[in-house]
């Protein structure tokens, strides 16, 4: 119907169409977007007298969506097509009396977008801000915090920058949902135009206007009384109550449950590591003694001990990284980093590097050595004699022949029993090498199982104080979840009554103004 034909309580010059205050009151209760639309609309100038609102923003499909969801509300606002691109050097060329500047919610405005708004204010135009594509992006309030910084200096004010999405607003209109469409910006930013350029409705829509406000209002106010009658809010209370009481002890049993299963599997590791590393020392060490000279034999266990040592730490530093993947592992699987029990690789301690014992004892000679010098004797004299053979068809050179074999065959001789003596010194030090290292790896072992030992009781010590923090917290929760329950049940009656008298408030005024 037109204006004319309003009752005389809509016809009056109040804001809201002269809505008594108990109606108002209920608009502005379940509507906020809808009581501030009928103030503006109803404030407006005729569509003839209002200018259309020149658009900058990038000519996208986001762009258009957002168009074409504004479009949709009442009184309708002209968008006049894109300018300019705010990001294109240049910016806009006119100075229109309203201005909507859409920004992206992937990125902050860049110094073209402030130049463009800066010219824009020096021409006196009022500017409205619009960050586009808040679905999109989950970091978007990051990024309205850094642009409001950046456009407040240029325009000395707040920019009242609002958060706007086309997509939630086509989902809210397919689903209904009434807050998915507060979500969506849409209505907020309809208000805000509305009010900046003067807009009504004009002959004949203000009750279109209004119908729409108090059927949205009601709708709200169904959803309301439909999920107080469910009891939706107290079984989403009870669920979260319920998985709160499933995980009462903190996550500890898991916790503990992974910290077994992660040092058992540590433990594996690093004494097969200790293993294979003591395995290549022994196989290194046999090759260097298989070269040893003399000399070299008696210096040699000093440099086996240095072997040792840097076989320790090296061993050390495996551990070490390891608990520190450890620590991480634990972090993770607990899911939280509290900065009072901060989560760090336990301490190791410093012992010295293992010993290989007391040197080598000298080898004793027994009846092997006393045989060789025999068999070295015997093979001696009878080289010697068949090297002297040829002198004793010389009659002159025979009387030389037998001191010549006895001097050969002792040269052999000698020379048998030094080699005899020096593989046997070999081979009494290989043993040696064999048996320390085979000492060596079992002190390693030990070392690597007594610091996972350690490093577990750490790690327990730790993961008790942070799951008790959690229990704790937990139980606070769980507490808090009772309340509100409790609170939700004894309450209930008395919305639903709020809800049924706000709900007859409205079919009466619709009785009233709307005609069926």
């Amino acid at each position: 119907m037109p204006d004319s034909e309003l009752p005389a309580t809509l016809a009056q010059s109040d804001p809201l169409g002269g809505l008594t205050p108990q109606v108002q009151a209920v608009i502005g209760r379940w509507n906020p977007q809808g009581e501030a639309l009928l103030r503006a609309a109803r404030g407006g100038a005729s569509p003839a007298t209002h200018e259309p609102v020149a658009l900058f923003g990038p000519a996208d499909a986001s762009t258009v969506l957002l168009r074409t969801e504004l479009a949709r509300f009442e009184p309708r606002i002209d968008l006049a097509d894109p300018v300019a691109d705010p990001n294109a050097p240049g910016g806009p060329v006119a100075a229109p009396a309203v201005a909507l500047v859409l920004l992206d919610a992937g990125a902050a405005l860049g110094a073209s977008t402030l130049g463009a708004v800066a010219r824009l204010h020096s021409g006196n135009t009022r500017i409205l801000f619009a960050m586009n594509g808040i679905h999109a992006h989950p970091d978007w309030r990051a990024v309205l915090q850094r642009n409001t910084a950046l456009l407040t200096p240029a325009l000395g004010a707040d920019p009242r920058i609002v958060p706007v999405s086309g997509r939630l607003a086509v989902a809210a209109r397919g689903s209904g949902d009434a807050t998915l469409l507060d979500r969506s910006g849409l209505a907020q930013l309809h208000t805000q135009l509305t009010a900046a350029v003067g807009a009504s409705p004009g002959p004949g829509r203000l009750a279109a206007v209004l119908s729409r406000v108090l059927a949205d209002t009601r709708q709200r106010i169904h959803d309301q009384e439909t999920e107080l009658d469910a009891g939706a809010a107290v079984g989403r209370l009870r669920q979260e109550r319920a998985t709160l009481l499933a995980g009462r002890d903190g996550g500890r049993a898991q916790a503990m449950g992974e910290l077994r299963n992660r040092m058992h599997l540590a433990r594996v590791d690093l004494l097969h590591e200790a293993g294979a590393r003591i395995r290549a020392l022994n196989a290194t060490a046999r090759t260097e003694v298989d070269k040893l000279g003399r000399a070299g034999a008696r210096t040699y266990p000093e440099r086996l001990q240095q072997s040792v040592s840097e076989l320790t730490g090296q061993l050390d530093g495996v551990l070490t990284y390891r608990l520190g993947e450890l620590t991480r592992q634990l972090e993770a699987a607990v899911g939280t980093r509290s900065a009072a029990t901060p989560f760090v690789p336990p301490r190791l301690r410093t012992d010295p590097a293992p010993r290989l014992g007391p040197d080598p004892e000298p080898r004793h000679r027994g009846v092997e050595d006393h045989l060789m010098i025999a068999l070295g004797a015997s093979g001696g004299f009878g080289l010697g004699r068949l090297a002297v053979a040829p002198l004793t068809l010389v009659p002159a050179l025979n009387y030389a022949t037998i001191p010549m074999s006895l001097l050969l065959g002792a040269a052999v001789a000698y020379w048998v029993v030094r080699a005899r003596a020096r593989i046997a010194d070999r081979a009494h030090l290989r043993q040696w090498v064999s048996d320390a290292l085979v000492n060596v790896k079992a002190q390693l072992e030990q070392r690597v199982t007594t610091a996972l030992v350690e490093a577990e009781s750490q790690f327990t010590d730790l993961l008790v104080r942070v799951t008790t923090a959690r229990v704790v917290d937990n139980d606070r929760q769980i507490a808090d979840l009772e309340s509100q329950v409790r609170q939700l049940n004894s309450s209930r009656p008395a919305q639903l009554a709020a809800c049924r008298r706000d709900l007859e408030l409205l079919e009466a005024l619709e009785a009233t103004v709307i005609p069926q």
